[in-house]
């Protein structure tokens, strides 16, 4: 089989200056920075390939910039939780952990399981998902700095009002643009325009779906809600029958349904009676609140599939 031909397995091992990548094809390693000149030194390293699959770490963003890039190329990529690849490593027998080495192993991970790509290059998702990102850390600062106001002195008082101030000012800001980038997008437009047909779902939540759930509209219920780590897992084993739980996904989506569920519970007629029926049957509230999460998901997903706004008797 040529060069051309045969897939070509390759994995990299994130960190915040170094590339470590592994080409399972020829067994080859190299290490660039993880800059703009190594990322270019790796497409043009990738450029002798033509079936590619890339997979690497989430490295809490450090994986973004070279993945984005690759995709940019055409490469397909696939981020995966590090925890699946350390159990993939153990499961190898390979205990040994060093950047070379994870790189070899993702590169094999790649190989054996496969994953589906899961990087589009698309600049307009990515600066909605840098927005509403920072949104939430400003959210999560102003917060942690009303917290402290009734444990300290009245001239650290003053301090902490000055920085919830500031906050609350670029908050703002970071809402603004927010609404701009939505705005100026007209499936963005469509979308926020639907969701907010449903009863407990504003602005905030509208938007912390869309930016952070691109897949929604595109994917069946089971996969959103694996998506969104809100698909009841069974654990079970021989004649024990264990309760289902929640596991994995996506924690900002998982929060901004919380809020949207909450709100839903006391206000949406549906989704009002759906939780009453489950508190009534003896869930607990916090099992009955979960049911509502991905009881709107799945709504969600079928409004946005079917271009249809919310109708409440449906």
């Amino acid at each position: 089989m040529s060069i051309q031909n045969e897939k070509c397995y390759i994995g990299i091992d994130v960190s915040k200056d170094v590339l470590d990548v592994f080409i399972l094809h020829n067994k080859k390693y190299l290490q660039v920075k993880n800059s703009v000149a190594g990322i270019r030194k790796l497409i043009k390293e990738f450029s002798v390939y033509f079936n590619h699959l890339v997979v690497m770490e989430s490295t809490g963003g450090y994986e973004k910039n070279v993945a984005q890039s690759l995709a940019k190329e055409g490469i397909s990529v696939a981020i995966i939780n590090p925890r699946q690849i350390r159990d993939f490593a153990k499961a190898l027998g390979r205990l040994a952990k060093t950047d070379r080495i994870d790189a070899n192993v993702i590169a094999i991970f790649a190989q054996k399981i496969q994953p589906d790509k899961n990087v589009i290059c698309n600049e307009n998702q990515q600066e909605l998902v840098e927005y509403n990102t920072r949104r939430r850390q400003l959210v999560d600062m102003i917060t942690m700095e009303k917290n402290r106001l009734d444990k300290v002195s009245k001239e650290m008082t003053k301090s902490i009002q000055r920085i919830i101030k500031l906050l609350t000012k670029e908050l703002e800001k970071m809402n603004e643009f927010l609404a701009k980038a939505i705005q100026c997008n007209d499936e963005y437009a469509r979308r926020n325009e639907l969701l907010q047909t449903i009863k407990g779902v504003g602005p905030v939540v509208s938007v912390g779906v869309i930016a952070d759930l691109p897949e929604l509209g595109r994917f069946s219920s089971k996969e959103i809600s694996a998506l969104a780590g809100l698909a009841p897992l069974n654990r079970d084993s021989g004649t024990m029958r264990g309760k289902r739980a929640i596991w994995g996904g996506r924690a900002s989506v998982r929060r901004a349904l919380y809020m949207a569920a909450l709100t839903a519970t006391r206000y949406n007629k549906k989704i009002k009676a759906f939780y009453k029926k489950l508190c009534s049957a003896g869930k607990a509230k916090k099992v009955a609140i979960t049911a509502c999460m991905h009881k709107l998901l799945i709504i969600m997903n079928a409004m946005i599939k079917n271009n249809q706004p919310w109708h409440a008797e449906a």
